[in-house]
């Protein structure tokens, strides 16, 4: 039997976002409280999140998100990685508040955006180690928060598009302008 990479490749790609998968959920978590959520997007609902990013680039007129559509539409998956709101109880003010019961309502508890960020370095680090290109995208998961892909109540959604190709087509990227 001869296997041609070209064959396999986006098999390969979505395994390798599966053990993104793994490394984001094993990450170290404040307290040892496990909020974060976390999904893989395929197939064709990588069309749906692009229009919603579209939809972003007409409401907002930040044409990145014209630029990052486009990105979505080249990746195998994007990875999804976010958190529900759960304040820690710590009173640490890093959320700018000096008690965890006097943070105004949705000001995110620090914590679960540091959960978010460790959970992504991780996820990135594993992409790295099986020489998968990745960019992380504020873009595309805002565009996945607005259309609930992960369960509802998720807030501070970041995505990660997955390549396996010859050339990264999240490097080099050049502005887009709107049409």
């Amino acid at each position: 039997m001869i296997e041609n990479e070209r064959d396999l490749r986006h098999a390969q790609a979505l395994n390798v976002a599966r053990q993104m998968m793994t490394a984001a959920r094993t990450a170290p978590k404040g307290k040892g409280i496990d909020v974060i959520e976390i999904a893989l997007v395929t197939d064709d609902d990588l069309s749906r999140l692009a229009d919603e990013m579209r939809r972003i680039a007409e409401e907002t007129g930040m044409k990145f998100f014209l630029r990052d559509a486009d990105n979505v539409l080249q990746a195998e998956c994007v990875l999804l990685i976010g958190t529900r709101e759960q304040a820690q109880g710590l009173n640490c003010g890093h959320c700018g508040f000096p008690t965890c019961t006097g943070r105004a309502a949705g000001v995110p508890c620090a914590l679960n955006t540091v959960d978010v960020g460790i959970a992504v370095g991780s996820a990135c680090a594993t992409a790295a180690d099986f020489r998968v290109d990745t960019r992380v995208m504020f873009s595309a998961g805002l565009a996945a928060q607005r259309l609930g892909m992960l369960p509802e109540g998720s807030k501070m959604v970041l995505a990660i598009p997955v390549s396996a190709s010859s050339k990264n087509p999240f490097f080099d990227r050049k502005p887009k302008e709107k049409q």
